[in-house]
């Protein structure tokens, strides 16, 4: 009878189940998200979420990591995981830190709490693969969209960038006097209850019910209050029965035989019409998803420009103000219609507007992150931008900045120029560009980090005067992690490349490979690949005459042509080794950067004047 009963509660736990599953299809995904008030919670905090390791893509740290925007260590540590490269085995929980925001959407929506994390788009994906497959029901297609305003779910470009909004809470200031130190982010399986997750957590059903409510459906996420989070088991197989005890159990195993074979085998004609009918239902959720995107396929269709170039002007509005809007006529008559003979570099062209020139950056994403990021900014050594441009057929977006006469720095020290720089003029020029990354790094909040200092991103103006341009990768904030690196490589910092730290530290970094190249007239990576930060190890070991020795077998060769002091180079070259240290604290900041390059002994000219002519800063060759 003990066999009975046990068959008897798993065929009830099965008609539940069953029932659940209509229920879900029923209710069908939750809302846009969660709102929110950070008058009511702290906001922004640090929280978690639990993620299941999913086959074939997520089944390692590494590609969690970088769905979430996280490092591989900092989902170790709270999942009690030792080694980082090891494999993990499917469905293995893990606890995955997020930074939760409460981010207001528009005057309909209001305020929604989540966390926005980058994603890429590669092919075949849509809002709703996305949220459900790889998030895992952490958020839903209609949260991605309106997020995502400026982005159509059924005409998305491989390779354009979209937000995820992970569905998260902070505590409040009751919750956190109650030791409520996270809300963690759970996806509710029609398998669980509330007792159930109480007990995995640490927590109480009181509690989860005062955070969640008490109509929680399948595929909700829910927030479970902990004061630390618990210690994660995982599925393990049962295993077998002693001997012993199979002996002692013999008698009624006999007895039950029969009725466990014609139960086993009704089970087996329910389970599989249950899986039939779950299969149907998927089917049926499938075909139902398809249709609400081929629906907003068909609006999209017949008037796709007006969509998205309402949708880009709106992303945008908030700049209106600030800066001048162009028409795309009045760009395509400055640019010849974007001839390919007016392109400066890359997709960025000259153009002339009642007799002014400009520069106009094209591009094929939003530009709301760089706009936010210049609108905070103005400083004599960063390119100004005039205004922007929304084509409204193509959905393009195109940047105008001041025209820099003068081309790029890189152009000067690689190019086939026939003049090349004096010394004086590289140490200004070095000068200029500190001072351009100390504004941004000490003078702005929250402080930007440029990401990709480059000689090619150094403009110089008709006074040979520098300015820092393409702010693209800004990000405004730093500190953080990220697992997307970009970037250009013989720049790039050492621990944003290995970990994706993201600090002004890593400015300092790229900003040192170009003291680098204006000392040595070397590109930051040859021809093999290697790197020139590389091989500067031991150049300013020994004695002074060493030191002397090593620097004119760096120095560019027309520098040796001039009269200069052997010491101010030396000095540069210092203040390239501290900002090219592998530990990002011990590398100086842009303030101390500035005042050791003006410290100089060849630096004649008073720091604040406007600049010589070209001619008097190049030596001829």
């Amino acid at each position: 009878m003990r066999i009975k009963s046990r068959y008897l509660s798993f065929l009830i736990f099965l008609v539940l189940y069953s029932q659940n599953l209509s229920l879900t299809e029923a209710q069908g995904p939750t809302t846009t998200g969660y709102a929110c008030s950070t008058t009511q919670a702290v906001y922004p905090c640090q929280t978690y979420v639990l993620y299941r390791a999913l086959a074939p893509d997520f089944l390692d740290l590494a590609s969690i990591g970088d769905l979430f925007s996280v490092s591989r260590p900092t989902i170790a540590k709270p999942s009690n995981i030792s080694n980082t490269t090891s494999p993990l085995l499917p469905d293995e929980s893990l606890f995955v830190p997020i930074s939760c925001g409460c981010n207001f959407i528009n005057s309909t929506i209001g305020n929604i709490s989540y966390a926005a994390l980058n994603y890429t788009i590669k092919s075949g994906d849509t809002f709703w693969k996305v949220s459900t497959t790889n998030y895992q029901n952490l958020t839903t297609y209609q949260s991605v969209e309106v997020v995502n305003p400026n982005l159509v779910p059924t005409n998305l470009d491989i390779g354009s960038n979209a937000v995820f909004p992970v569905f998260c809470k902070c505590p409040n200031s009751t919750q956190l006097r109650n030791r409520t130190n996270y809300l963690v982010s759970y996806v509710y399986h029609p398998s669980d209850n509330f007792s159930s997750l109480a007990s995995r957590f640490g927590s109480t059903v009181q509690s989860i019910i005062d955070v969640n409510g008490n109509n929680t459906q399948p595929f909700d996420t829910v927030f479970i209050p902990v004061s630390r989070l618990p210690g994660l088991s995982q599925p393990i197989v049962p295993p077998a029965s002693p001997v012993s005890q199979r002996k002692n159990d013999r008698k009624g195993a006999v007895i039950g035989l029969g009725i466990g074979l014609g139960i086993c085998g009704l089970l087996l004609i329910f389970v599989c019409g249950l899986w039939l009918h779950r299969e149907a239902l998927l089917k049926k959720k499938l075909a139902k998803g398809k249709d609400v995107e081929k629906q907003k396929f068909d609006r999209a269709d017949r008037a796709p420009s007006k969509d998205a170039g309402v949708n880009l002007l709106a992303d945008v509005s908030d700049y209106l103000d600030k800066y001048k809007v162009f028409g795309i006529e009045e760009l395509r008559e400055a640019t010849d219609d974007f001839d390919e003979s007016l392109v400066i570099q890359g997709s960025v062209y000259k153009g002339s507007i009642n007799g002014e020139l400009y520069a106009i950056k094209k591009m094929n994403w939003n530009a709301y992150e760089e706009l936010k990021i210049l609108q905070k900014v103005n400083h004599g050594n960063l390119v100004k931008l005039e205004g922007f441009c929304i084509d409204p057929e193509e959905a393009n977006c195109y940047l105008v900045y001041e025209y820099v006469e003068n081309g790029s720095l890189h152009s000067w020290l690689h190019g086939n120029k026939n003049d090349k720089l004096n010394w004086r003029t590289r140490l200004r020029i070095g000068i200029d560009v500190a001072n351009g990354l100390q504004y941004i790094h000490e003078h702005t909040r929250p402080q930007v980090v440029h990401k990709d200092i480059k000689s090619s991103n150094i403009l110089l103006d008709s006074k040979m005067r520098a300015k820092i341009a393409n702010f693209g990768l800004a990000k405004s904030g730093c500190n953080a992690i990220t697992m997307h690196i970009v970037g250009t490589q013989g720049y790039i910092a050492p621990e944003y490349l290995i970990d994706g730290v993201v600090s002004t530290k890593m400015d300092v970094f790229s900003f040192g490979v170009v003291l680098l190249e204006l000392i040595s007239g070397k590109e930051a990576i040859d021809e093999e690949g290697k790197v020139l930060w590389a091989k500067v190890d031991g150049v300013l070991e020994g004695t002074e005459d060493r030191k002397v020795k090593k620097m004119r077998e760096w120095m560019d060769e027309y520098l040796l042509k001039e009269t200069i002091s052997m010491e101010s180079v030396v000095n540069v070259m210092t203040v390239a080794l501290a900002c090219l240290s592998r530990d990002p604290s011990k590398r100086p900041s842009m303030v101390d950067i500035v005042y050791a390059l003006c410290k100089s002994d060849d630096l004649y000219f008073d720091l604040s004047e406007e600049g010589s002519s070209p001619r008097s800063v190049v030596t001829a060759r």
